[in-house]
């Protein structure tokens, strides 16, 4: 794939990126240059600032390491309730509307005709990390997941799908685009850590991911 105008304002390119196998996860380095990562961060303050970052716990109401927003019709929530996807911000409002920059990248390396249902937003500062999961929650398998990564580097460890499946790790740097589909759609990944400092792209520090969903 060549160098691409999407249209996030007119304003991004994608960089020319060949796909690496991760245990039949797709992973794009350098997916997205500079400019069209900035222009996303920029989007995405925007969905920030209507649906702010809020901290998860899980069913057993542990805290997680990141924090958390959304776009889309659905957002990705979990509280002592369980794991599962609700129409508002937990401060009641909707949420906004997934950035045009992402969708961007949906449409080249997913689909042009059926939209995700949910961008999930999770930031990663110092220290935070995710275990290994499933992506589960939706109705169906058969639409892939796309993952953006954003700012610093963070260690992505991909198994298979049974817990106890051998893993394999990459790094994903800023821009990187990671797509799971097929028989790796199901498959337990995670991340193991961030390295601090690594990007200069978000002024504070820290990871941005946006994970891509067909809920319904």
């Amino acid at each position: 794939m060549g160098l691409k105008t999407v249209s996030g304002q007119g304003k991004t390119r994608m960089a020319e990126a060949s796909a690496l196998d991760l245990n039949g996860v797709a992973v794009h380095p350098g997916y997205l240059d500079a400019g069209a990562q900035a222009a996303m961060v920029e989007d995405l303050r925007g969905v920030i600032r209507a649906a702010p970052l809020y901290a998860p716990v899980t069913p057993s109401g542990k805290p997680m390491s990141v924090r958390m927003t959304a776009a889309g019709r659905y957002g990705w929530f979990t509280d002592r309730k369980g794991y599962r996807y609700e129409e508002r911000h937990p401060a009641g409002g909707a949420w906004p509307a997934i950035p045009e920059s992402v969708l961007s990248v949906w449409r080249d390396l997913v689909s042009a005709e059926r939209m995700p249902d949910c961008c999930l937003v999770n930031f990663y500062a110092e220290g935070a990390r995710m275990g290994l999961h499933q992506d589960r929650d939706e109705a169906d398998f058969t639409w892939p997941v796309l993952s953006i990564s954003l700012g610093d580097e963070a260690l992505f460890r991909v198994g298979g799908t049974a817990r106890k499946d051998p893993t394999r790790s990459v790094w994903l740097r800023s821009g990187d685009v990671a797509v799971m589909g097929g028989a790796a759609r199901l498959a337990y990944h995670g991340i193991d850590r961030v390295r601090p400092g690594s990007s200069a792209l978000l002024p504070k520090g820290g990871r941005i991911n946006l994970t891509l969903r067909v809920v319904d």
